[in-house]
């Protein structure tokens, strides 16, 4: 038997992160963790990315998490840095994301004495993540490193918070054994709830998928895709999950969220039979639960998903099935599907999807947004991965962007503002051979912009393409429909933002006309580095589903 060694706690929280997988961490120093960052020094298995702000530290580890499948990891201090934090944990909670974030914490003998800086973190991010504790004994690491991680990635995944008291930290001599890796579990589909739903989807007249979410990855896309084409059956994919198939299947209908297809609307309205496989059915997708209701009288719901407890928590289920996405993806393409007729549907919502997702070539304004997404979709990799935050602005990506590799969307179905950046500098950190693009507006921009800093610290490549209507424009959209024509605190004066680009070493280009998008995008595209399109558009173009502020006021 070997002996087990004896190391600091902070050495050997590190071990456990190392044993783990874990291979690389995003964070702002602080005081209170000082051991831990001591220890990630000489650690050759992680790569310690030093950020700017603990919102932009804990987005990036949302995101890594969003494209690796495992946790995202980010260290923050207490206090300040922590509630800066609590933001990205919120998104990866409601994302469904595996991530992990250690919080320096004040020294155990200061607890409840409301110390510099003390939070209860079990209870402040208790009501937002899967699992939040303290470890005051650092011979239980180990224990607590290995149930983060199978918490984490385990079920419907998402985010798990440890604090860690700054004194026990600072033990030695810690004697405990690193626990072995752990594996998200995969649960295989029921053979006879398989065959049931197909037998359910055989009698339907008009059905549809839904598809995308909690443990969605390439593999669960590939074998989904496979049995959706075989039986001709029109998929669409939830809020912000339109990577989750490829949009050159002929059966993809376009997504849902805000400012769909309204063809695709009525298309769900009128199925009779809805088939949600990995997706929650959230407020976002659903339009405030009114597309798809939770009683759906004269619809049967077949609802897939990896963990029980969203089976038939706000949706009355005719048939739920707990599996594991690839699991279940893999058995529907390989069932025999003899006895299901092919739709024609699937080609039907295709071909109204490719015409809703066209760009106009006509320009209705200086530099029209539809116009230049035609350029975009010319000069960009068709597998690009695009980050955005939460604007307006994100709806003509969503509209117009192909999404066609996987991973290829970062973007937070809480609606969280500030993302994109952030989630640019994990992307091109973990993908320094494929374009990265953080797609902003100008007020989401300005909220983790900072973020510039590490790319530019780590030599990152990455293409920032902002839309500058100096507004808030969802609020001033939803202002003109409430209160027509009562602008109030909405407008933003902005900084030029191609300079700010220039001052992080980056090349960055003012434009306000399509001819001038163009240009400057060619270009962009010719160099490395931070490049940045500062876009000067009309506020009259509010969204890309063709709403207008005379539009809004008229009606």
């Amino acid at each position: 038997m070997t002996d087990t060694p004896s190391r600091s706690a902070a050495r050997l929280l590190v071990d456990c992160l190392v044993e783990q997988g874990c291979d690389r961490v995003f964070t702002v120093p602080g005081e209170s963790f000082l051991p831990v960052l001591d220890a990630l020094s000489d650690c050759g298995a992680i790569d310690t990315v030093t950020c700017r702000q603990e919102g932009g530290v804990a987005f990036m580890a949302c995101a890594d998490g969003a494209m690796t499948g495992k946790p995202g990891v980010a260290f923050v201090t207490r206090g300040p840095g922590a509630t800066n934090a609590s933001i990205g944990v919120h998104v990866a909670f409601q994302d469904s994301q595996p991530m992990i974030l250690f919080v320096g914490d004040v020294d155990r003998g200061m607890k409840d004495r409301e110390g510099f800086q003390e939070v209860d973190f079990p209870a402040f991010f208790g009501p937002i993540a899967k699992w939040a504790a303290k470890i005051d004994d650092a011979a239980r690491i180990p224990e607590y490193i290995s149930r983060a991680w199978s918490v984490a990635m385990s079920g419907r995944p998402g985010p798990v918070v440890l604090a860690l008291p700054e004194d026990m930290l600072h033990e030695q001599d810690i004697a405990s054994p690193v626990r072995p890796a752990i594996t998200r579990p995969a649960q295989a589909v029921c053979p006879d709830a398989m065959g049931t739903m197909m037998r359910m989807i055989g009698d339907a007249a008009a059905p549809i998928a839904i598809i995308g979410g909690a443990g969605w990855h390439e593999r669960a896309r590939n074998y989904f895709t496979e049995f959706a084409e075989r039986i001709g059956l029109p998929v669409a994919t939830a809020f912000r999950r339109q990577d989750a198939m490829p949009p050159s299947s002929p059966v993809y209908a376009g997504n849902l969220g805000y400012g769909p297809n309204p063809k695709l609307v009525e298309r769900v309205k009128a199925a009779d039979l809805v088939l949600c496989v990995g997706a929650r059915l959230g407020e976002a997708t659903t339009d405030s639960y009114g597309l798809i209701t939770p009683d759906h009288p004269g619809q049967i719901l077949i609802h897939v998903h990896p963990d029980a407890n969203e089976l038939g928590r706000i949706y009355r289920t005719d048939l739920p099935i707990c599996a594991d996405m690839a699991e279940f993806a893999e058995s529907a393409a390989l069932w025999p599907t003899e006895d299901i007729i092919p739709y024609d549907a699937g080609a039907e919502a295709h071909t109204e999807w490719l015409a809703w997702h066209t760009p106009r070539e006509e320009r209705r304004y200086d530099l029209d947004l539809a116009v230049a997404m035609g350029s975009v979709r010319r000069l960009l990799p068709a597998d690009a991965i695009i980050c955005n935050g939460a604007g307006n602005f994100s709806g003509w990506w969503h509209r117009y962007w192909p999404y066609a590799g996987f991973p290829s969307q970062l973007a937070p179905t809480a609606g969280a503002m500030g993302y994109g950046v952030p989630a640019a500098v994990a992307a091109a950190r973990r993908f320094p051979d494929r374009c990265v693009v953080a797609a902003a507006g100008d007020g989401d921009f300005l909220m983790n912009g900072q973020e510039l800093a590490t790319a530019a610290q780590y030599g990152l490549d990455l293409l920032v393409i902002l839309f500058d209507n100096s507004s808030y424009g969802t609020i001033r959209m939803h202002q003109e429909r409430e209160y027509p024509g009562r602008e109030a605190s909405t407008h933003l004066a902005n900084p030029d933002f191609a300079k700010m680009a220039q001052s992080f070493g980056g090349w960055g280009k003012r434009v306000e006309s399509n001819a001038e998008f163009d240009a400057a995008l060619e270009e962009a595209m010719g160099r490395k580095g931070i490049r940045l399109l500062h876009c000067i558009t009309d506020i009259e173009q509010l969204a890309a589903s063709g709403a207008t502020i005379s539009g809004l006021r008229g009606a």
